[in-house]
């Protein structure tokens, strides 16, 4: 369940593959880069608010991108992370993966809520398997805040020490959910005739297509990797020390707000604004001539990005109070939002933290002209999804 492993939520913990015992104070990440000894196709699907997304990987050492594919999704049914209207999810589905003729099988399912929390624990003395997912289940209770009754766990071992006297030490990234999110689509899923193999965290997906491993690095990083992906109504926050994901927030905030947020200031309908966001220029140097509702256009979403100014640097300085963490030299942005002239830019400036328009293709191979489509920016989350390092 580091971000280089999908998590697979099940009702029961899925118990870790007996390690070999390493000399004393040595310390082996759990996912080594290794070449497969046969192709793995993966379908990752991220489902949001405003679309679904789907790529289709193929796994052989590298990962080799070979297909994309989103349309849009009706509003409502898919509200903050979570299905509202399960049969229309499932008759979307259906028709999504018949008309790109995906395959319906091996699909690895995003989810990106704010009910899904994650810890790194370190449980030391603990050799057996079985006592291990024990206490880890029994560490869930006192890390996170979901009732266990109400939860979906998993975990992965990140990494093992063995001391001197045999004891062994590990680190352990525990994930959990409500279940009952989760059942509503695994539900629509089946209605599609979809088979799941995995649901995994979006924001480890993120981290999977956009920032190199630590094992892929000539030297140990000395600052943290920072991925933001803004969405249609949420945004997904996460950090990385190249290892596991150390921090993870979904935000109550999307490139929506821009639209509303224009919508108010000149009153325009959702459309209507929609189809102005993306004329403005919020750089320095942009210009929108004579036309005044530009530039009132301009100054609203201006002000509505200093909300998520203020949540990014109240999460980033929480991070950075944590022991452990490491220097933050900037943030890599992605989602359809990014496509706006100058939000890079002026994040940066609200922040005073460095922004970078962030690469969806940079963890992948590219076939078939993809590299040429002109919502990349839109898929990074479904791209990490159909990877595996």
């Amino acid at each position: 369940m580091d971000w280089n492993q999908e998590i697979k939520l099940s009702d029961v913990l899925r118990r870790p593959k007996r390690k070999e015992r390493r000399p004393a104070g040595t310390t082996r990440p759990s996912s080594p880069k290794r070449k497969r000894s046969r192709k793995q196709e993966v379908v990752g699907l991220k489902i949001g608010a405003s679309q679904i997304a789907a790529s289709r990987v193929v796994n052989n050492g590298e990962a080799k991108l070979v297909q994309l594919a989103r349309v849009p999704l009706e509003p409502g049914v898919v509200v903050g992370g979570e299905v509202r209207d399960v049969p229309a999810l499932a008759t979307a589905l259906d028709a999504f993966f018949r008309q790109h003729k995906l395959p319906r099988r091996n699909i690895r399912l995003g989810l990106g809520t704010n009910r899904i929390g994650v810890r790194a624990l370190d449980i030391d003395g603990i050799d057996d398997e079985r006592q291990l997912a024990n206490v880890v289940r029994y560490r869930a209770h006192e890390a996170l805040s979901i009732p266990l009754d109400q939860a979906v766990l998993d975990f992965h071992v990140v990494s093992e020490t063995v001391d001197e006297s045999g004891n062994v030490s590990r680190r352990v990234l525990l994930a959990a959910a409500y279940k009952d999110p989760i059942d509503h689509y695994v539900e629509a899923c089946r209605a599609a005739k979809l088979e799941l193999a995995g649901i995994d965290v979006e924001a480890f997906a993120l981290l999977r297509a956009l920032v190199p491993w630590r094992g892929e690095l000539e030297v140990e990083p000395v600052a943290a990797s920072v991925v933001l992906s803004i969405g249609h109504d949420r945004s997904t926050l996460a950090i990385s020390d190249g290892m596991v994901c150390d921090f993870m927030r979904v935000l109550d905030w999307g490139g929506a707000k821009l639209e509303a947020a224009i919508a108010r200031e000149l009153g325009f309908t959702p459309a209507e604004a929609g189809n102005l966001l993306f004329q403005l220029d919020l750089r320095a140097n942009g210009s929108h001539g004579d036309d005044p509702r530009l530039a009132r256009a301009r100054a609203a979403i201006t002000r509505e990005l200093q909300t998520l100014a203020r949540e990014l640097i109240a999460s980033l300085q929480f991070y950075q109070g944590e022991p452990g963490s490491l220097a933050i030299s900037e943030v890599l942005v992605t989602g359809g939002t990014t496509n706006l002239p100058g939000l890079a830019e002026e994040l940066e400036r609200l922040t005073r933290v460095p922004f970078r328009i962030a690469d969806p293709l940079a963890r992948v191979e590219v076939t078939n002209g993809l590299a040429e489509r002109e919502d990349l920016a839109s898929m990074a989350v479904a791209i990490g999804l159909g990877v595996e390092r």
